[in-house]
């Protein structure tokens, strides 16, 4: 398995030399130069499999580099009922990401995908603990290091953190943007002590961090000297990672493979529902993935209009489901690809565009950049967008009718998914963290606190270290360096 940039200048490489980076040296994401696919009867044996050995059949289909006994290792390791303890009364912690049917009337059925049963409560633990067992793998392998250089909204940095806390050879700079994280977020990644963490709070949102990664990013000497990599969902590793739960949802929603089903996520970056999309292209059965937005539907637009429109910082909105305040999807691009046909020169074309008009349109109206919108219902995509009131009734109305508590995200998700139910093809909803991370939007809805995970407690008292920057990529450059000494 080869792969190569969706701007087209960079050779073809395998999996553990793309494993550790995150751009392509030409600005570019990397994609499989062609889909491995997924037979009948591939998917008849896999029904049976445990989490670990699912993950272990969809990544040895990517990582063909990758001794299989070496990847066996590496997927046990990860996915286990130990890592992954923090159910839900009624959940077993065995099946990694059990489902629960929250509706089931006239043949539309809905259920929810639990994914935040890892250690940071979050669907990023799923990608971020293979990916921190990845790394140790490969640096051991070849005697290297590594500085990781990420931006989150919220769950990615902590997720990131707890998976590389003490792996050996391995830092982690992660910046967030300044007082726009819940309370728990924060002090999830800010209370961190382990001397490989270091977290910069950055005055301005989370576009502004992303930017800066992928500022440092495209400076290869510097890149190179200080042997950054990146733990962001263009780091294509994680995206795989996020690929194996998709089989996991289809085969645990289905009896046979001639049924399909839809997937609606709650999305901001992309990165998410981008390993829907991947997984689609396979050959698994999914018959719709619903783009579900909150107030910054940069994404949601496109998906209705054609039209791709960066918002600025000015106009990123801080919404109470702040993971998702993105205006800028990074992942967008490797779907692109695929709507153009893998013209790689037309889409660097367009994200050129990006960076100096702020979008591009493929409405295929007069003066557009194409048309290539009239195909977006051959790849399965449709959305929906949620705001602040329709999150708090979602959440008061599957408390009253269901009796579980979902975090605001979620809540986006199960809105826009009511939505778009269609008889006779379930809708599965990726759950994207418990709610004890978005407290205060809990209590407003519900008017007492959200249920927490032993452990997780008193965690806004504890002691926290972060430094505050401004969005200077220079002086970022001059942070890392100080601490790396390379």
């Amino acid at each position: 398995m080869q792969y190569a940039s969706t701007r087209g200048h960079t050779a073809a490489q395998n999996f553990s030399e793309i494993l550790l980076g995150g751009l392509a040296p030409d600005g570019g994401l990397y994609l499989p130069v062609s889909y491995p696919q997924v037979s009948g009867a591939e998917l008849d044996a896999w029904r049976t499999l445990s989490y670990a050995e699912l993950a272990l059949q969809v990544l040895k289909k990517f990582a063909t580099d990758i001794p299989e006994a070496d990847l066996k290792a590496i997927a046990d390791k990860t996915y286990t009922a130990k890592v992954y303890c923090n159910v839900r009364a009624g959940e077993d912690a065995a099946q990694i990401t059990p489902l629960r049917v929250l509706q089931d009337k006239g043949g539309r059925k809905l259920i929810l995908q639990a994914l935040s049963n890892g250690p940071t409560l979050a669907f990023k633990d799923m990608a971020m603990q293979l990916l921190g067992n990845l790394f140790e793998y490969t640096l051991a392998k070849n005697h290297a290091e590594l500085n990781i250089f990420g931006a989150t909204s919220g769950d990615t940095g902590s997720a990131a953190e707890y998976a590389m806390r003490g792996k050996k050879g391995i830092r982690v700079f992660m910046l967030s943007p300044h007082k726009k994280m819940s309370a728990f977020q924060t002090a999830q990644m800010f209370s961190l002590q382990d001397p490989n963490i270091f977290n910069i709070a950055v005055e301005g949102v989370f576009d502004d961090c992303q930017d800066m990664v992928k500022a440092v990013s495209n400076d290869l000497e510097f890149k190179n000297r200080q042997k950054i990599g990146t733990v962001n969902s263009i780091n294509w590793a994680r995206v795989v990672a996020q690929v194996v739960y998709y089989f996991r949802g289809y085969l645990s929603a289905t009896t046979s493979n001639d049924q399909k089903v839809s997937f609606t996520v709650p999305s901001g970056n992309f990165g998410n529902i981008c390993a829907g999309h991947i997984a689609r292209m396979m050959g698994l059965p999914i018959d719709k993935l619903v783009v579900a937005t909150n107030e910054n539907d940069v994404l949601d637009e496109f998906f209705r209009t054609g039209i791709y429109r960066v918002r600025k910082s000015a106009e990123t909105w801080h919404t109470t489901s702040p993971s998702m305040d993105i205006s800028k999807a990074s992942n967008f691009e490797r779907f692109v690809y695929d709507l153009l046909g893998g013209d790689a020169k037309r889409l660097a074309a367009l994200f050129k565009k990006v960076e100096t008009e702020g979008g591009f349109d493929l409405s295929g109206k007069p003066g557009s950049d194409g048309d290539e919108f009239a195909k977006v219902a051959q790849f399965g995509f449709e959305s929906g967008k949620s705001v602040h009131a329709d999150r708090l009734h979602t959440i008061r109305q599957v408390e009253k009718d269901y009796g579980i508590t979902v975090d605001t995200h979620t809540a986006d998700g199960i809105k826009v998914a009511l939505e778009h139910l269609q008889e006779g093809v379930p809708m599965i909803v990726l759950e994207t963290a418990l709610p004890a991370k978005f407290n205060e939007t809990i209590r407003e809805a519900l008017g007492r606190d959200a249920e927490r995970p032993a452990g997780f407690e008193n965690i806004e008292s504890l002691p926290q270290r972060f430094a505050v920057m401004s969005a200077d990529v220079e002086k970022m450059k001059t942070y890392i360096a100080a601490y790396t000494g390379l």
